[in-house]
């Protein structure tokens, strides 16, 4: 059983992110009014320089003028120069600003000041057995409070480890490289901003790049022939223009391999293109990439698993940061056919440049090509982890929780697994709304049956015990103050609706959703338990049908040995069996006040409801009775 306490820094003072936010911003404001001083000098130096050539014209010659024009070209490339580190140092401010202040959204749950929380493109949620109806992905959902990742690849490995449930081990060395990285705030809060620094990182650039790295060698079978034909023309070309310059020959003979090396040009320009867009068509987010895996392979790395990725960064053949940044440098050789094209044709005639530049390509793709994808995983891992360790260090009151090892489950049930929760509250909802509340569900022969009037909160009980289960076989601790519980594949049935596209009416719909919690249930888990969340199941048919239909699945939800909780406003079904004999009872409840002001404490207490509102709802709402 895991024991490690919630974080090192845990008894730490809080992250003092407001504070933080404006240094930043008095930083960046300064580089901006810093950047701006820069500006006018450069065009006081161009134009200077501009001047002073005006004048050497007018004047026919003039080594003073001369002087004086290239003084000043001169100074305008350190100008700009500097003006490009004054405007990186700006946008790194503006960056760590940006970090710092959607944390403090983070923690207000204010909604509006985060990024979308949309699933990554690539996971099909439609017929997934809980990630709707726990709010993973969309609007004030885990995924928004949780990010935004700092890499495409870290929000699909945190969406991955949401929507697929880990084993125990996996799950405890994620938990001591998430305590881990709590510990170290400002390695966090730099890898989030170079997150947004590097931004402009499409993720079809970089997924063109990792198939041009993984890929075949340029040219193919013919990549040999044209590495000599090319040394050929240009051995030829140089040997020629010497023996002529010379006057060993008296005939000019270099305008012929001149020719040729211009025909192999044009005969081979749209595959040399082809191989410049794959390797660098993202040029500037690779760049990008280069300061955030520098970044990276300082992280700390005393766990396991932190270890492990920042080994996959490392390596004898070069660390990630150090080959790209090699790759980038071929990369700007390769874009002087864009940047300065008048100067690009002759060069290419004399030296046949992206040849050079092309084979420079391939040596790297063959020494590093096969890395690049483990080294882009480990990065994005390593950004997911970073995600919880910032929600573990902003929470320090929450849980590590245990996962149980089979050998221990009569110690914490009695008779079977059970889910122990302490002080469980939903995890998307503010600390001063929140409310807590102690529920043990299981072990496997019970069902807890949850009773209440409307609004009184057992929805969101049951999305609580969801979330956090979520979020502790993810490897992140939960919103409680203890919570011990097996190795879980979770199923629930809370938000159905009906699909035009697929012909389903909401019974329909509900129908299936219960047929694959029952099908899952009754699916072989070596090792594993199934836990059930049912929100007041089969409301489209009439109550003598709905009664029915529970019983059975709950009959079948039993003797498959799941464990779990539902919701119902039907109290006569505690007095049926199976779920009489079966059920633990819990209801919340609600006060009105003299005034007829009803108010709810979203407290859970044992036994049936002994209230309803939905009359006294309506009347509240205007609709006369």
């Amino acid at each position: 059983m895991t024991s490690a306490p919630a974080a090192a820094s845990a008894a730490s003072s809080p992250v003092p992110y407001a504070e933080n936010a404006a240094r930043h911003a008095r930083a960046r404001d300064q580089e901006m009014q810093r950047s701006g001083r820069i500006s006018r000098l450069r065009l006081a130096a161009f134009l200077g320089g501009v001047g002073a050539l005006l004048w050497m014209w007018s004047r026919g010659a003039g080594t003073v003028p001369l002087g004086m024009a290239i003084g000043a070209f001169i100074l305008f490339a350190m100008f700009v120069k500097l003006h490009t580190r004054v405007d990186e140092r700006a946008a790194r401010h503006e960056a760590l600003r940006v970090v710092n202040m959607r944390s403090l959204a983070r923690i207000a749950r204010r909604w509006n000041d985060l990024p979308d929380g949309g699933a990554p493109a690539d996971l099909d949620l439609a017929e997934h057995p809980y990630a709707v109806d726990l709010d993973l992905f969309g609007r004030a959902s885990l995924f928004q409070w949780l990010g935004p990742a700092a890499t495409p690849r870290g929000q699909t490995a945190l969406a991955s480890w949401l929507i697929r449930t880990a084993g125990r081990d996996e799950v405890v060395e994620r938990q001591a490289a998430v305590a881990e990285l709590a510990g170290n705030d400002q390695w966090r809060i730099v890898l989030a901003a170079h997150g947004i620094l590097a931004a402009g990182a499409r993720q079809h650039e970089i997924d063109a790049f990792i198939a041009w790295a993984e890929g075949p060698p340029a040219f193919g079978a013919r990549a040999s022939t044209l590495r000599v034909t090319v040394l050929t023309i240009l051995i030829t070309l140089g040997a020629s223009i010497a023996l002529h310059a010379t006057g060993v020959t008296s005939v000019a003979l270099w305008p012929i391999p001149l020719l040729a090396g211009i025909i192999l040009s044009f005969a081979t320009a749209m595959e040399v293109q082809a191989t410049l867009d794959r390797a660098g068509g993202g040029q500037d987010a690779l760049a990008r990439y280069a300061s955030l895996f520098e970044h990276a392979v300082m992280a700390p790395s005393a766990s396991s698993r932190l270890r492990s990725l920042v080994a996959r960064m490392s390596g004898d053949a070069g660390t990630a940061p150090a080959c790209m940044r090699s790759l980038n440098r071929i990369l700007e050789f390769g874009e002087l056919r864009r940047s300065a094209a008048i100067l690009h044709g002759p060069l290419q005639a004399v030296t046949l440049w992206d040849f050079h530049v092309v084979f420079a390509l391939e040596r790297w793709r063959t020494a590093n090509g096969p890395r690049v994808r483990g080294w882009l995983e480990a990065l994005g891992e390593l950004d997911a982890l970073s995600l919880l360790a910032t929600m573990q260090r902003d929470h320090p009151q929450w849980a590590v929780p245990e996962i149980q090892l089979p050998a221990e489950a009569g110690s914490h049930a009695g008779s079977g697994l059970a889910i122990e929760a302490t002080a469980l509250g939903h995890p998307l909802i503010a600390d001063d709304k929140r409310v807590a509340n102690d529920v043990t569900v299981g072990p496997p022969g019970s069902v807890v049956l949850i009773t209440g009037s409307n609004m009184s909160g057992k929805s969101t009980l049951l999305r609580s015990l969801g979330l956090n289960v979520v979020l502790a076989q993810a490897g992140a601790c939960v919103c409680a103050r203890r919570l011990s519980l097996p190795e879980c594949d979770l199923q629930s049935s809370i938000r159905v609706q009906d699909s035009l596209e697929r012909g389903l009416s909401y019974f329909m719909a509900a129908l299936a959703r219960l047929k694959g919690v029952v099908d899952a249930a009754e699916h072989e888990r070596p090792g594993r338990t199934l836990l059930f969340l049912l929100d007041e199941i089969l409301q489209g048919t009439n109550s003598a049908e709905r009664s029915i239909a529970v019983r059975a699945v709950t009959r079948h939800l039993l003797e498959a040995g799941a464990i779990g909780a539902m919701t119902t406003h039907d109290l006569g079904l505690a007095e049926e069996e199976p779920i009489k004999s079966a059920a633990v009872l819990l209801h919340f409840s609600e006060t009105i006040d003299a005034d007829g002001t009803m108010r709810f404490d979203y407290v859970l207490r044992p036994g049936l409801a002994t209230s309803r509102n939905a009359l006294r709802l309506m009347q509240m709402i205007g609709i006369d009775l």
